[in-house]
């Protein structure tokens, strides 16, 4: 009786034994997985399960975002091309005739198109592969002049770039003056007309930035006047009297000048940063976003 037990014993410990020798163990050492296993021939060796590197690809980098700056030959849109040329963004503008006769370098690096902006039809070429668009149109004279130049012309982009799926709309706007509005009605009732235009088909993605007095070197022909001279003091001023900006009829009359880098920087960055917040930008928001990197 004993020794069948024994037997038994010695049988299942020898199954045991051989069920865990037969079952394979995998080792890695680097790139390679070698077999534990006991081969059945003892003079075979295991060739390594390799293991292919993967393989690199090369992506291309995305495309450059495209800019139109509307009116980018004049004072302010010119500096806008050259914040987006200096951020390495493609520019592009719209001109009457093409190509203005600028002598500054910046002006060979944005690609110009004709166009006119009361013209709708020909701003559809414009609009291609363009993912935002920032107007700086802007313009004084009769009342009808001015709300035809200040309204209706960027009405007319803004209803465009729609149309084109445009993403992002940067309007340059100005600040309240208070009685001024009054003296200067066309340019008022123009620039509100197409504030609410761009705030009605950009919702999301439509920025009105309302400067008041706009300084640095502005360049009229060949001679070039420094509105620093007397912006940039009093902007250092009113500035800090900010509160005073809320008096019935005298206080908007206190809004402080604004330098036209700081305008082109906060324009650029909210034509082209996603996450900027839609609407109305006054002139301290415009301060505050220009001195962010």
């Amino acid at each position: 009786m004993r020794s069948a037990v024994a037997r038994l014993i010695r049988s299942s410990s020898s199954a045991n034994t051989s069920h865990l020798s037969s079952s394979p163990v995998l080792l890695k050492t680097g790139n390679a997985f070698f077999s534990s296993a006991t081969p059945s021939d003892p003079k075979h060796i295991e060739e390594p399960f390799k293991v292919e590197e993967a393989e690199t690809v090369k992506v291309k980098p995305p495309s450059p975002d495209k800019l139109l700056v509307l009116g980018g030959s004049g004072f302010v849109g010119s500096h806008v091309c050259k914040e987006a040329l200096d951020k390495g963004f493609v520019v592009s503008s719209l001109n009457r005739s093409g190509k203005p006769s600028l002598s500054e370098s910046w002006a060979d690096k944005v690609i110009w198109n004709q166009g006119n902006l009361l013209e709708p039809a020909s701003l559809k070429d414009a609009m291609d592969d363009v993912s935002a668009v920032i107007s700086c149109v802007g313009g004084f004279g009769s009342n009808s002049f001015m709300y035809k130049i200040n309204g209706t012309a960027n009405i007319n982009a803004i209803r465009a770039a729609a149309e084109k799926g445009v993403k992002r709309f940067v309007y340059v706007s100005a600040a309240d003056f208070g009685l001024v509005n009054y003296l200067l009605k066309g340019y008022y009732d123009g620039k509100r007309a197409a504030e609410a235009e761009l705030l009605s088909k950009f919702t999301y993605g439509g920025v009105i930035l309302r400067p008041g007095f706009i300084h640095g070197t502005r360049r009229v022909g060949s001679v070039k006047i420094p509105l620093g001279v007397v912006g940039a003091p009093m902007e250092m001023v009113l500035q800090n009297v900010k509160p005073l900006a809320r008096l019935p009829l005298v206080g908007p009359l206190l809004t402080p000048p604004v330098s036209v880098t700081s305008v082109a920087k906060v324009a650029v960055r909210a034509a082209t940063d996603p996450v900027f917040p839609p609407g109305i930008v006054d002139v301290h928001g415009i301060m505050r976003y220009s001195e962010q990197k």
